[in-house]
């Protein structure tokens, strides 16, 4: 008998209860107040001691949006056809809101496993659900970033009926980042290296993104780079829908649908299927 591996302490696995079909959305279902109310409890936490509180979540993007639109506006001078001085800075609102939303929730998402190994005996809060909880909890700058922005086209006179279907993309996005985190958040479990990576990656991601750029501006021989790019899909969409007034093109429209389902999809099948397994290295 082996007996390292006898006095070794098992952690107790993950309850099953609330899954559907062998996939961690199910507990979406069966855990919904939950969620919602660890993931606002959360939040208080975060900022709990600072003299602004919560105030922190409306005022840490407007800095950052407006460091970025000083730097491209004021300092280098880029000019977007067709887009005078505000529209260009609400074009460039509304590219870096759901970019600052991404880099938070995956930053959260990678960590949020190995954050929270205090649930993982827990059968009233799933592990399956922290992943979620750190995708939620990034949605409150873009809730505030993308009421700033219909507010400014509509100041500016550039609001357009297509911002009805700005939630529909919101939708889109959160359900494949919950997706990454699933998959990330466990990876991250056996490859701690991971987390410092993904930090790595995020800058890289905001420079590949045409944020403060049109696809128009960037060299025939760079277009590959959008192409492969997920974020670029969502950003583009965005700026089309609140500031242009278009419509994406229908393969925008299918990869959109396509990638945000099939990463939910793959991301929940993967957690559920692996994390027994997984939560032993924690």
């Amino acid at each position: 008998m082996n007996t390292r591996a006898a006095a070794r302490p098992r952690l107790a696995r993950p309850a099953r209860r609330g899954r559907i079909g062998g996939h961690s959305a199910g507990y979406l279902l069966s855990h919904t107040r939950l969620l919602l109310r660890v993931t606002w409890n959360d939040l208080g936490r975060r900022y709990a001691g600072s003299i602004l509180g919560v105030s922190w979540v409306v005022i840490a993007p407007a800095l950052s949006i407006g460091l970025y639109a000083a730097v491209y506006r004021l300092i280098f001078k880029v000019q977007v056809p067709g887009l005078g001085g505000w529209d260009y800075v609400l074009y460039i609102f509304a590219g870096l809101v759901p970019y600052l939303m991404t880099a938070e929730a995956i930053t959260g998402g990678v960590t949020s496993v190995i954050v929270n190994r205090s649930v993982l005996n827990n059968t009233v809060f799933p592990i399956d659900l922290a992943p979620v909880k750190a995708v939620l909890a990034a949605q409150g700058s873009m809730l505030v970033g993308i009421v700033v922005t219909i507010a400014g086209v509509i100041a500016v006179g550039r609001a357009h009926w297509t911002i009805v279907l700005v939630p529909v993309v919101w939708a889109l996005q959160v359900l494949a980042l919950i997706g990454v985190s699933w998959i990330l958040s466990l990876v991250n479990v056996v490859l701690r290296d991971l987390q410092n990576l993904i930090t790595l990656l995020l800058v890289l991601l905001m420079i590949a993104t045409p944020i403060a750029y049109t696809p128009t501006m960037v060299p025939a021989s760079l277009h590959w780079v959008l192409y492969v790019n997920p974020l670029a899909y969502y950003v583009l969409t965005y700026q089309r829908l609140l500031v242009l007034g278009q419509l994406p093109d229908a393969l925008t429209s299918v990869l959109l649908v396509t990638v945000s389902i099939g990463l939910f999809v793959v991301g929940g099948w993967f957690f559920a299927k692996t994390k027994s397994v997984m939560i032993d290295y924690v």
